[in-house]
């Protein structure tokens, strides 16, 4: 059985990076802990479809620059 490697999902830390934005702004403007934004941004646990666009509603960027496809590239 082959080594089960960790796939990142998403660019949550890369975005907020980006952004010159924090955990702690992040988890106020959702309403959620600033442990939950640290799950997210470490890949640990994913957010919701709905997270994810009502993130990409306050960085106004797409949703897709949220997320790192795995599809092999054409």
């Amino acid at each position: 059985m082959a080594k089960r490697e960790k796939v990142n999902l998403n660019r949550l830390r890369i975005v907020l990076a980006e952004k010159n934005k924090t955990n702690r702004w992040l988890a106020e403007q959702l309403g959620v802990t600033e442990g939950t934004v640290s799950k997210w941004a470490t890949n640990t646990h994913q957010p919701t479809l709905e997270t994810l666009y009502q993130i990409s509603v306050l960085f106004k960027i797409d949703i897709h620059d949220l997320i790192e496809s795995t599809l092999p590239k054409k």
